[in-house]
């Protein structure tokens, strides 16, 4: 499950130390699922076939193992790390899995909706979070399809100057940045490239007009790359336009884009979420880079303490 380092202009919890909260992520992540495991193992145990003798495996959901009901941790590097007995996980997911399987998306559903809430608030401030992107299938491609050394800002807004700048989604993965703008439709839809501020799409005997996403995403590879080099950070960045379930007609224009459509998406695909490196101190690097220069917008906690919130999760 990728991290969501970033969303929006929500404050995160990875701008405290993001060399702290990542690698933890990892480490908790396989922790909490083999504890949710052995909890339903046990649950079904007296009356119900459980499997086994197999290989464990997530294919089915296109993703490895991920983690993290009650994650409670220290406030800053600089504090003594303290990590308080964490409470029955996925007590919930025992109950209502009828299958392994099942428990998996269960498992997963609700790792997204504690995502959200590490990407919205820290221990002192929290921002304010619109329900829809507890439903965003877009967001959720991105955290519940590639590995959790894939390091994602969703939409980030950028201080550029003294202007905020919205950006297009950004992921960082151990060997590069990947700046990618969806130019989705309907099924099978045809989306003609052109050098004009409007694109054609086709869907059957309907035609439509888009806004040419080429200048965002030109946009938000300019950024990243200004923000690289300040930090004198040297990482590939790629320009994607996505399109999985249609066809882009792009003729060669654009030459610095990667056009990824139903004809070579799974190649482009697989290749990333097969992707078995570790965490590189550089990625780690670009990470804390970015979040330096991203906006964040919130108001203290009324609480002013996390840890009770997540504990009744």
């Amino acid at each position: 499950m990728g991290q969501l380092v970033k969303m929006r202009d929500c404050i995160s919890r990875y701008e405290t130390d993001v060399y702290y909260y990542v690698p933890e992520f990892i480490r908790l992540k396989q922790r909490q699922w083999e504890q949710a495991k052995a909890r339903w193992e046990a649950a079904h145990d007296a009356g119900m076939s459980v499997q086994t003798g197999t290989e464990e495996t997530w294919d089915f959901l296109l993703n490895e193992p991920s983690w993290w009901e009650r994650l409670v941790k220290r406030w800053r590097r600089d504090m003594a790390l303290e990590e308080e007995e964490e409470a029955p996980a996925a007590i919930a997911m025992v109950n209502r899995a009828a299958t392994v399987e099942e428990l998996k998306r269960q498992f997963l559903d609700e790792l997204f909706q504690l995502q959200l809430k590490w990407a919205s608030s820290t221990m002192m401030y929290v921002s304010p979070l619109d329900d829809e992107l507890y439903r965003d299938e877009t967001l959720k491609y991105f955290l519940q399809r590639f590995p959790d050394t894939y390091l994602c800002f969703y939409q980030p807004v950028v201080m550029a100057g003294k202007a905020q700048v919205e950006l297009e989604t950004v992921i960082l993965t151990p060997t590069a940045a990947w700046c990618i703008a969806f130019v989705e439709g309907s099924p099978d839809n045809i989306v003609i490239v052109s050098a004009d501020r409007f694109w054609t799409e086709r869907a059957g005997m309907k035609e439509v007009k888009r806004v040419n996403p080429v200048v965002s995403l030109r946009r938000t590879g300019q950024v990243v790359s200004d923000i690289f080099q300040k930090h004198q950070i040297d990482w590939p960045i790629h320009l994607v336009l996505l399109n999985r379930y249609g066809y882009i007609d792009h003729s060669n224009l654009f030459p610095f884009v990667h056009y990824i459509d139903k004809r070579n998406y799974e190649q482009w695909f697989s290749r990333l979420r097969r992707s078995a490196l570790p965490l590189r101190h550089q990625q780690l690097k670009a990470a804390e880079a970015l979040l330096g220069h991203c906006a964040s917008f919130y108001s203290p906690r009324l609480d002013g303490n996390i840890y009770n919130e997540e504990w009744q999760q």
